[in-house]
């Protein structure tokens, strides 16, 4: 019995004994009954409530938030169903991917009632009920998917099993909002053959990735070789370059021979070289034997 009921049964037996003090004391016990009577029948349902109530065994009807009354002996209230989204929290252990893997997979699942007559008539315990269906959903789910697909696309998991289960609660009149995968465990020996095959994968990219690098290189290369074959003033502007690269180190001194400083122009390749740093490093020519 609730507050309000209670609060009313006493004010009306209290009414009924001072109206027997007054009036008569014949008519003080029909007041006490009809005080109780009413008391027994205030029922008030908050907001988020559904009162589902028997008349005789069969369904008389279902009550919302408010003030409502009811048959005493006759009336039953058989359950109270509360709409807001409630949730419930599930796992699967040592469960077995497609590809024989086990791990351990924990979850929540939203829902709320709704359709409270359903939920108090068509199932004895739609709480327990919906922690089995879910347990048994994620089982099939986990025994159909690969360990990859099952750790990399979590989305479509989520929405499989909202769906599912929201299928067969229906019946019940529950709603599934959402089912959220919170952890996917596996075991560490499992973890650690993941890890250094990841580290061989990546391994194995970044040397074909290098090898792709040497390839291209190569083939400049040997662009360059058949330009210089064709256009020798081109090979003898890039070799000035390269001494000028070389000489712009400080106290740099190159030594060259003097077949390569003749085929170079000598007096344009001194000059290069001294237009840096002011002639603190130098090219001198070595003279070969003949």
């Amino acid at each position: 019995m609730n507050p309000i009921t209670l609060f009313l049964s006493v004010a009306f037996v209290l009414a009924g004994a001072a109206a027997g003090q007054w009036l008569s004391i014949y008519l003080a016990p029909p007041l006490i009954i009809i005080g109780i009577l009413t008391g027994l029948s205030v029922r008030v349902a908050n907001v988020w409530e559904k009162f589902v109530i028997l008349r005789l065994g069969k369904l008389q009807s279902v009550k919302g938030a408010g003030f409502f009354m009811i048959i005493p002996m006759l009336d039953h209230v058989v359950a109270i169903i509360d709409e807001r989204i409630q949730t419930t929290a599930f796992n699967a252990e040592q469960a077995l991917t497609k590809d024989t893997v086990p791990v351990n997979v924990d979850a929540i699942i939203f829902w709320h009632v709704e359709d409270a007559k359903k939920a108090a008539l068509a199932i004895t315990d739609y709480r327990q009920a919906i922690d089995r269906v879910s347990q048994t959903t994620l089982r099939e789910l986990i025994g159909s998917s690969m360990l990859a697909t099952l750790l990399s696309d979590r989305a479509y998991a989520d929405s499989h099993l909202r769906d599912v289960i929201g299928s067969k609660t229906a019946e019940w009149g529950i709603a599934v909002g959402s089912v959220e995968i919170r952890d996917v465990a596996i075991p560490v020996a499992l973890q650690d053959a993941m890890s250094r095959q990841a580290q061989a994968e990546r391994e194995k990219q970044a040397r074909v990735i290098l090898g792709s690098a040497e390839a291209a290189i190569a083939a400049n290369f040997v662009e360059a070789a058949r330009v210089y074959q064709n256009q020798p003033g081109a090979l003898q502007l890039r070799a000035m370059n390269i001494i000028y690269e070389t000489t712009k180190e400080r106290g740099a001194t190159i030594l060259m021979p003097t077949s390569m400083v003749d085929s170079l122009n000598p007096a344009l390749a001194l000059a290069i070289a001294g237009h840096d740093l002011a002639g603190e490093a130098s090219v001198s020519p070595l003279k070969t034997a003949a």
